[in-house]
Formats: C-alpha cells, sequence, structure tokens
C-alpha cells in the first residue's frame, strides 16, 4: 500500500476524483465548518475563510504530520453566494436565476502544513443557456442537484446548460488542479514526477 502525501479535510467525491486524476495517495477526514456568510461578507473573503477553516479543523483532528487540504467552491452571481439547494423550490429558483445568465465560480484552497499556511484561489465565468422550467424539474428528479453548489454539477448532466465557460473546468467541479499543484509544490510535494519506466522508450504503434 502506497503511504499518503496528503490528507483531504473534505467528504467531497469530486475533490477525491481529482486528487486521485493528480496521482496523489490520500487520506480524507470530515470536518464541520461553519458555512453561514456573514453579514457583509464579500464572496472572495468568504469562500477563503471557509477553506481555511476546514484546514484549520482538519489539522486539528488528524493531527498528522502530512500536509492537510481544504477547499470550498462556491457560485456566485452579482456578488450573492447561492450554497447548496436546501429542496426542490430553492433549486428551481437558483437555476431560474443563472437561466441565460453569466455566473462567477470561486474555488478557494488552504493547505497547511506544521505553522506554514498556503491558500490560492481560482475564479471561473459559467454563462447558461435559456433553461426551460421542465427541464429544471426533470433535471431535479435525476438526483444530481441536491448536494452541489448552485444546484449543478459541470461534470454530469448540468452541463447540458453551459453555453460558454471562462476560466478551470476542474475549479468549477470543486478542486482547481493548477492552484493545488502550486501549494502542494510550495509544501514539497511533486505532482509530476515521472520514476523510473522500463518501457519509457517504447514506441506507440
Amino acid at each position: 500500500m502506497n503511504t499518503p502525501n496528503i490528507v483531504l479535510a473534505s467528504a467531497s467525491p469530486r475533490r477525491r476524483e481529482l486528487l486521485a486524476q493528480m496521482g496523489l495517495v490520500f487520506e480524507t477526514l470530515t470536518v464541520e465548518a461553519d458555512e453561514t456568510p456573514r453579514q457583509g461578507e464579500q464572496a472572495e473573503h468568504y469562500v477563503h475563510r471557509v477553506a481555511a477553516e476546514k484546514s484549520w479543523l482538519g489539522q486539528l483532528s488528524c493531527q498528522s504530520r502530512l500536509p492537510v487540504l481544504g477547499a470550498d467552491t462556491e457560485v456566485v452571481l452579482n456578488g450573492e453566494v447561492f450554497g447548496k439547494p436546501s429542496c426542490v423550490d430553492h433549486a428551481r429558483d437558483m437555476l431560474s436565476r443563472l437561466s441565460g445568465r453569466e455566473h462567477q465560480v470561486l474555488s478557494a484552497i488552504s493547505l497547511r502544513l506544521g505553522n506554514h499556511h498556503w491558500q490560492a484561489m481560482s475564479i471561473s465565468k459559467v454563462r447558461f443557456r435559456e433553461i426551460a422550467d421542465e427541464e429544471i424539474e426533470a433535471y431535479w428528479a435525476t438526483g444530481e442537484p441536491c448536494d452541489k453548489a448552485g444546484a449543478y454539477a459541470i461534470q454530469g448532466l448540468g452541463a447540458i446548460f453551459v453555453a460558454h465557460l471562462e476560466g478551470s473546468f476542474s475549479g468549477v467541479m470543486g478542486l482547481p488542479v493548477f492552484e493545488t499543484a502550486g501549494l502542494l509544490r510550495e509544501a514539497g510535494i511533486e505532482v509530476l514526477v515521472t520514476p523510473p519506466n522500463p518501457t519509457a522508450n517504447r514506441k506507440c504503434l
């Protein structure tokens, strides 16, 4: 069994998938951060704060010598953080407001190792086509929007609503790979390291 590189302070299957895609070996733990926006809090400050709290709680919980990674991804429309839908009416309202418009997806990451703390953020712009009411109802019935920021998953069926994306696909999905690799490098972890490979000179047929 390979030794873990990092601890992921998140239960998100999307983040686990992206870290595995990066070739990392990791442990996971679930933390309960306060995700209630504070009065007057700007969206960028909010996602940075939540991501930082997740990594801090993770560091306290596991007392590991490994780097601890926390992340938060939010859909933002005109400065308003949407969060995750609490019910079908909430999801219906979110998707109706996103329909035919451009919104931002802010994805913040926080990495802690000992007394060191690194942070980064990816900001993407996503434009939806017009979404019919019956499409919203059918989409909710799939179960996909239930635990997703903004009530949609760009890596799933929600991609049919996306007319244009400017920024990071992985960031919209939940973990910006480019920024994550940069922070891991700061902590001494190189994501793309070529191991000895006896077949490296093999020609592709």
